[in-house]
């Protein structure tokens, strides 16, 4: 069970993160503390990101609208490529963000956008 829990942490922060140039929150949990870090990239990654109950793109656009919200324009930025590296196009991530205005004011929303766009433009993909 335990080796399982491993390779599926792998297996899904490839999914999700691999290209990600920015520094990744496990790289930062493990410069303080290499053992939690594991536990939490663990039940993170490898048990909430795995699960199959929703898709994986679904999954991102959830957490990209639960960030936009929050206002957490770093993980937000994260779980945008993430989005993008599962599958979800701009125009969806855009107009999730833009759902969310409603609920989290257009301030935050603003800043999901900035924050989209940047990624966008880091990938190439900005072509307004």
């Amino acid at each position: 069970m335990a080796e399982d829990r491993v390779e599926k942490t792998k297996q899904t922060a490839e999914l999700y993160f691999k290209d990600v140039r920015d520094e990744r929150p496990f790289d930062l949990w493990k410069a303080f503390d290499k053992e939690l870090a594991r536990e939490l990239s663990l039940f993170i990654t490898g048990g909430m990101y795995a699960r199959e109950k929703i898709p994986h793109r679904t999954r991102q656009l959830v957490t990209v609208a639960c960030l936009t919200v929050l206002s957490r324009p770093d993980e937000l930025k994260l779980h945008i490529q993430a989005a993008l590296n599962v599958g979800c196009r701009p125009e969806e991530i855009a107009e999730v963000i833009f759902q969310t205005f409603v609920y989290g004011g257009m301030p935050a929303a603003n800043v999901a956008l900035k924050t989209l766009r940047a990624v966008l433009i880091e990938r190439g993909l900005w072509n307004k």
